[in-house]
């Protein structure tokens, strides 16, 4: 590890030389790309740094404390000899972490893909609720969202409702998302007071460059019609509505968010390209099933990664056996708890079998 660690230093002081010289920003794609990579060590190496200066504390108060024979300085001595430990054993945990390969998606935009499952209308409605927990999210990071394509049903539920988050490092917390999500609650259609359990799918897909996916015009017909549904939030009266079907895998994109055709086309030509990605993750994922899948949980979309129980005021994570009873705020976008716990079993689960 300490030879790794050794071997950044290095890198990142290149990098900074590099960066400071007359003449970094002439190539402006290179020098995009050193500052990013310079981003990226800093916080390994500021902590090595640390991890470094505070084992230089352990054997400079040791031969203190050798030499000195006054009791209230010797306790002083001890006394820092202890946090200088505490501090290294610490960042040695915390470089660990930072040593994990990291998932090259991981700062990418998602776009997002909620489906109504089992439950009727009922499934329709929650489904409508958590595009709104994630909008909500969103937005307290300040990110951006935008609507790509919805179904709605007359009493305010979504049959399916996909988005786009942008934000800086996006993918590496809504990844968690991914899985089927339960409800468990009363209807408000229902007479009887039975609870009723309905499901939605999630699903988080990376958004892909252009160079990562290719896509062949032949492979694709686009028709162009006028925008049509219940109304409400996700239709507008124009012509601008794009039909995209990709002829190899049968996936039928339609966007009508957008007041103009090429703005429907562009984002329906967004959710093509992530789709298609996903789908070559998926392959991989089931190809290297033991090296691919996500650490907590199966990783695998029919997977039921959460519970939220209505008449308990609870929502469960199955993955990692969390349970707040703070269903209101959590389905008013107050999901970071939930998250950091799922990438800290993450990490827990991937520093397990990492031998140092």
């Amino acid at each position: 590890m300490f030879d790794q660690l050794e071997d950044l230093v290095h890198k990142y002081e290149d990098i900074m030389n590099e960066l400071n010289g007359p003449h970094a920003s002439d190539d402006q794609k290179r020098f995009q790309a050193l500052m990013k990579e310079q981003n990226n060590l800093a916080p390994i190496v500021e902590a090595y740094r640390d991890y470094k200066k505070s084992n230089q504390d352990i054997e400079d108060s040791l031969a203190m404390l050798e030499e000195e024979n006054d009791a209230e300085m010797r306790e002083m001595l001890k006394e820092e000899l202890n946090d200088a430990k505490g501090k290294v054993a610490e960042l040695e945990e915390k470089l660990k972490i930072l040593l994990l390969p990291k998932d090259p998606n991981d700062d990418k935009n998602v776009i997002v893909e909620i489906r109504a499952g089992a439950g009727g209308d009922e499934a329709a409605l929650f489904a409508a609720e958590i595009y709104r927990m994630y909008v909500h999210y969103a937005e307290g990071r300040r990110w951006k969202v935008e609507l790509v394509e919805c179904e709605e049903i007359g009493i305010g539920g979504m049959k399916s409702v996909t988005f786009m988050i942008t934000g800086q490092g996006a993918y590496s917390v809504m990844k968690y998302e991914s899985g089927v999500h339960r409800v468990q609650r009363v209807p408000e259609t229902e007479s009887g007071g039975r609870i009723h359990t309905s499901t939605i799918s999630v699903a988080v897909m990376p958004e892909a460059e252009d160079v990562e996916i290719e896509i062949n015009e032949k492979d694709i017909r686009i028709d162009v019609m006028r925008a049509s549904g219940n109304g409400g939030q996700c239709v507008n009266t124009t012509d601008s509505a794009v039909r995209l079907t990709h002829y190899p895998t049968g996936i039928v994109i339609y966007s009508q968010t957008e007041k103009s055709q090429l703005q429907n086309k562009e984002k329906a030509f967004a959710l093509l390209r992530a789709k298609l990605y996903d789908i070559e993750q998926q392959k991989a994922h089931d190809a290297e099933a033991e090296l691919r899948k996500s650490q907590i949980g199966t990783g695998d979309r029919s997977e039921k990664i959460r519970t939220y129980n209505f008449p308990q005021g609870r929502v469960t994570d199955h993955r990692i056996n969390l349970t707040l009873y703070k269903l209101d705020k959590i389905l008013n976008g107050d999901i970071q708890e939930i998250i950091d716990a799922c990438i800290a079993a993450d990490q827990a689960a991937k520093l397990a079998k990492m031998h140092y």
